[in-house]
């Protein structure tokens, strides 16, 4: 592994600002430099009843950090109506008055060349940008368009794309290995969002990060590129590890495994990627930066047939949650590290609230229960085999009731229609399981069994995390059931992802007492 430390050539984190009043602009450029920003970006566009002179002598005197003007027309993706002269003197004015960068567009960049060749040394950097709205439908290659910017003279190239997947990502990361010149460049939205984080990796001049109340689709805030993500320590040779899910917004995993990383002096970075197309997704990023994925919503199952090798666990299960790129030959190999996490959780949770099977005082407290289980996919499927290794007796509801005979075949259970859940009575002691998203952020208003039932559980597990305390658990909790969140699950899986990332013995205490401060 490469060492953990901060590059020379250190990539700029920089905060966009979007105030509509001067006075508030000021007001963010400190926040901004209070919550880590090396430098703002200051949208002129969005203020309003803007007073060239005046409002940029009160942004310029008092800026607290370096400050890029920008002043971005309405052709552009801006809110600039107004004359074009004038809002090209104003830029030109903005150079004069000292502000370190000034943004030009590469069609106005173009018609100014000689000018700005000439100033190319001035006190004032010049950035050039273009905005590709279709990475997909640009015919001409990506280096070749930042070579035809780099012609205007320009001290700084910016490129923004609008990227339908996540593959095209690396055609950003591609161009700014490669490029022989300060480069800017990023896709925005969700899909975008590593283009931001991984930006440092790659070598890139900067990366945006938003300032707390001013949050932006797809752009990672100031607070986590500092504190989660830790971007400063990232170098070339970073392993990236990653969720792969659809969505990914939801995920706490950055909160968790980053600073366990840098814990443990490992050289790693843990992200979210809004995958759309494994096949392509796989075919893309396929070289050893990109050492380990853990596998969410709804992939579990679908990723087996893109594993090289299956671990025999998972194999059984029919789900992977975990997959390690083997360092010796590049290949992918899938793991299942959600049925020992959730059953151990329940396990233990019957076990302190000294629940212990009486007859056999050596075997699982699981061992003859009834295990409800409500959810076949990959999350479920994990419970059922954990729950069956453990002698206890399945049963299956699904709304898709094929896939929840199929499972239930599978582990010797039995399978029930999702819509009979509702005048399901359990046996007295059973135990729930919750496999579905149903009570997740933001639909916390829905539980999956009948309310009335609750109270003949012994133990109810809900695998959904956000919130840590659901209301099927507040409402078990109520009816007199032991309960165990998703948080614990997520936990115990996440020390398993853990080892099989690094391969050394994840720091469990240091683990625990993050989930639960942050979760």
């Amino acid at each position: 592994m490469g060492s953990v430390g901060i590059l020379e050539n250190s990539t700029l984190i920089c905060a966009p600002l979007v105030a509509q009043s001067v006075e508030q602009m000021v007001i963010d450029m400190k926040q901004a430099k209070a919550e880590g920003a090396d430098v703002v970006e200051v949208r002129l566009d969005y203020i309003k009843n803007f007073q060239p002179r005046q409002d940029l002598e009160i942004i310029l005197r008092n800026k607290p950090l370096p400050v890029i003007i920008v002043y971005r027309p309405k052709w552009e993706g801006g809110l600039y109506e107004g004359d074009e002269h004038t809002r090209v003197e104003t830029l030109q004015l903005a150079k004069e008055l000292g502000a370190d960068y000034i943004d030009f567009e590469l069609k106005v960049a173009s018609d100014l060349m000689g000018e700005l060749r000439k100033n190319r040394h001035s006190g004032s950097k010049i950035i050039v940008s273009c905005y590709v709205n279709s990475m997909a439908s640009l015919e001409e290659d990506l280096s070749h368009l930042v070579a035809s910017i780099q012609t205007t003279g320009a001290n700084i190239i910016k490129l923004v794309a609008n990227a339908t997947s996540i593959t095209e990502i690396s055609r950003i990361f591609h161009l700014l290995s490669h490029c022989q010149v300060p480069l800017i460049a990023y896709s925005v939205g969700e899909r975008g969002l590593i283009s931001q984080i991984l930006c440092r990796k790659f070598g890139g001049f900067l990366t945006y990060g938003s300032i707390e109340g001013n949050s932006v689709p797809g752009l990672p805030t100031l607070d986590s590129l500092r504190q989660a993500y830790k971007v400063e320590y990232v170098n070339e040779e970073t392993k990236v590890f990653g969720l792969i899910s659809k969505p990914v917004g939801h995920s706490k995993g950055p909160l968790l495994h980053n600073p366990t990383f840098r814990h443990v002096n490992y050289n790693g970075i843990y992200v979210p990627m809004f995958v759309d197309d494994l096949r392509d997704f796989f075919s893309v990023y396929s070289t050893a930066d990109f050492a380990g994925f853990s596998v969410g919503f709804p992939y579990k199952e679908a990723i087996f047939g893109f594993c090289d090798e299956v671990h025999p666990l998972a194999q059984t299960i029919g789900a992977v949650n975990t997959i390690v790129r083997r360092p010796s030959d590049g290949k992918l190999i899938g793991y299942n590290t959600d049925c020992e996490a959730s059953i151990t959780a329940i396990e233990d949770a019957l076990k302190e609230q000294g629940c212990t099977n009486g007859e056999a005082p050596f075997s699982s407290p699981l061992a003859g229960k009834q295990f409800v289980l409500v959810g076949a996919g990959g999350a479920g499927r994990a419970l059922a085999f954990g729950a069956k290794s453990r002698g206890a007796r399945v049963l299956i509801f699904d709304i898709d009731f094929d896939r929840a005979k199929s499972l239930a075949c599978a582990v010797s259970g039995e399978a029930r229609s999702f819509e009979d859940i509702v005048n399901f009575q359990p046996n007295k002691g059973a135990i729930l399981a919750n496999a579905t998203p149903l009570g997740m952020h933001p639909n916390t208003d829905r539980i999956p069994v009948s309310e009335a039932t609750l109270a003949d559980y012994q133990l109810v597990f809900d695998s959904v995390y956000i919130p840590r305390k659901t209301r099927l658990l507040k409402e078990s909790e109520a009816a007199g059931a032991i309960i165990v969140s998703g948080v614990e699950m997520f936990l115990r899986q996440a020390i398993g992802q853990f080892n099989l990332f690094t391969g050394r013995e994840a720091p469990e205490e240091f683990m625990r007492e993050i989930v639960y401060a942050k979760f």
